[in-house]
């Protein structure tokens, strides 16, 4: 007997279980919006450099009845490639025989300078990005994405700190107030006077989303019967999918960055004042020694689902003879380096370590420089979302036919199969790179739904939080190193590929030595892990 069987007693999957599943889900359609908001909040608008402040480019194109953009070659040298004009230089002095039809001058010898009156931003495609506001341009461009790296620092930080903290003092304690923070810190971040106040801001506000998503994941599972686990974890990821489509709609509509950020992080107050409804994880009451509020909130569940004979039917001794070794377990207390001590837990913590790593590592590579398919950003977004329906719904399949494992390691060969195959794919294909890049992305995506769902079902009750805490830890080391690849594309076009490719690889190999957890009870205590590597040989 175990917490599973009590589940079933209280009604399974019943009336509470949808509710509860349905209002924790919710907010996955701003975690989305959170973690890609630096596409459109950072994104990179055409620009030049602005004219010599006694020269109005609207004036001279009257006066000498030529088109704006001809004039700017007066005052604007070509780029290396020779096809559009300089970002980040400007004449010395306004070239005016530029202006004549069969003018022979050598622009390489005429003397330039930089945007000393800085940069005039074309507004066709963003009003207003931190980038334009800052002027993150030129030799400043790489603070475009330490702003994405920072908030990865505090989603890693989150994961840390949240982790450990909800195994303490409760997975709905946590989860209430990372719904608070996000909602303060996140709209604070719209009113930032200084880059330097936005970072902070961000790296705070991904702390927050680090604490909702961990604690909305487990206490989404502990309340979840076993054969329902399946259909459930990967139907709620959907929220994540459309969620990301909602993010280029409101970018779209919006197209300022404050009143975007404002926007995607206002619904955290409306979530806030909901999440007081929750119940607290009744297997961590138990194991926490506060059984007595386990019982009652079981009772709750209980009249919820239609079971009002239970309350009289489930007493103390029940509860108690029903969790009687995850009882005795609890006595001891439990940290990280718990996760490495016993050979099973070693071995799944190191093998989680790769993939949760790897899967965030190729994601984010592949999903935070939209700007780079020539495509419209905002229907790049929209078809980035779209492609994780039919990948989820694969996944979906998999995890309840083929199982845990062999989902896993699929779907990371998968995504590197199509990442290598990008390689050879011609630069000037550009249609067929996309195609590939977003099927890359889909298999990636089907390895996040599976992994969030396999690391709950593989770590016991007792130190489940630690452990999601500890391993998605190396999820944010991976989202945080992504970007840093792209610069190795100078050195050989195909690298950022072959890196994010092998990666994968090495993670799906480590992902074929999990146990199986297909149609099997959660375990509440490491012994439960160490008894079932022991009694399958799977570790």
């Amino acid at each position: 007997m175990g917490f599973a069987d009590l589940l079933e007693e209280v009604g399974g999957f019943g009336r509470y279980q949808w509710l509860h599943v349905t209002l924790i889900s919710f907010p996955g359609l701003m975690m989305a919006s959170q973690n890609l908001l630096n596409n459109f909040i950072s994104g990179m608008p055409a620009h030049h450099c602005s004219l010599p402040t006694n020269h109005s480019l609207h004036n001279l194109s009257l006066f000498y009845q030529v088109e704006e953009q001809q004039l700017l070659r007066v005052f604007i040298p070509p780029d290396s490639s020779g096809s559009r004009l300089d970002r980040c230089r400007r004449y010395v002095e306004p070239q005016w025989q530029l202006l004549a039809a069969n003018s022979s001058a050598n622009l390489s010898q005429l003397p330039t300078e930089g945007c000393l009156d800085g940069w005039t931003f074309d507004r066709s495609e963003f009003l207003s990005t931190t980038i334009s506001e800052w002027g993150l341009v030129c030799s400043l461009r790489p603070l475009k994405q330490m702003i994405q790296t920072i908030y990865m620092g505090g989603v890693l930080t989150g994961a840390i700190v949240f982790g450990g903290l909800s195994d303490r003092f409760g997975r709905r304690s946590v989860l209430i107030w990372s719904y608070l923070l996000l909602a303060v810190l996140g709209c604070s971040s719209a009113l930032s006077p200084s880059y330097s106040a936005y970072c902070i801001f961000r790296f705070l506000s991904g702390m927050a989303v680090s604490g909702i998503i961990l604690n909305g994941v487990s206490l989404k599972v502990e309340w979840i019967p076993t054969k329902s686990r399946t259909i459930v974890g990967t139907l709620t990821s959907f929220f994540f999918t459309f969620g990301q489509m909602i993010l280029a709609g409101l970018a779209y509509w919006l197209r300022d960055w404050r009143k975007l950020q404002v926007v995607v992080c206002a619904p955290q107050f409306l979530f806030f004042t909901y999440s007081w409804w929750y119940s607290e994880s009744a297997r961590w009451l138990v194991l926490n020694r506060r059984s007595e509020e386990a019982l009652k909130t079981l009772h709750r569940v209980a009249r919820i689902n239609g079971k009002p004979e239970m309350v009289n039917k489930l007493t103390m001794e029940v509860l108690h003879s029903h969790m009687s070794k995850e009882i005795e377990s609890s006595h001891s207390s439990f940290t990280a380096f718990d996760l490495l001590k016993t050979r099973g837990m070693r071995r799944i913590s190191i093998c989680l370590i790769a993939v949760w790593f790897s899967t965030s590592f190729a994601y984010y590579g592949l999903a935070m420089d939209l700007q780079k398919f020539g495509v419209s950003i905002y229907l790049m977004q929209i078809i980035f979302g779209a492609v994780d329906f039919p990948a989820k719904l694969f996944a979906l399949a998999t995890l309840s036919f083929l199982g845990r494992r062999v989902s896993q390691a699929g779907c990371l060969f998968l995504s590197a199969a199509i990442i290598f195959a990008n390689i050879f794919v011609p630069s000037d294909m550009q249609t067929v790179r996309t195609v590939l890049a977003c099927l890359g992305k889909a298999f990636t995506s089907a390895s996040f739904t599976t992994v969030y769902l396999y690391t709950g079902e593989l770590y016991p009750t007792i130190i489940r939080q630690t452990g999601m805490g500890f391993v998605s830890t190396f999820s944010r080391v991976g989202s945080m190193a992504a970007p840093a690849v792209l610069i190795l594309d100078e050195v050989l076009p195909a690298l950022p590929s072959l890196v994010y490719g092998g990666a994968a690889v090495l993670a799906g190999c480590f992902a074929c030595f999990l146990p199986e957890t297909l149609n099997m009870p959660l375990p509440d205590t490491i012994e439960d892990v160490e008894e079932k590597c022991t009694t399958l040989k799977s570790c």
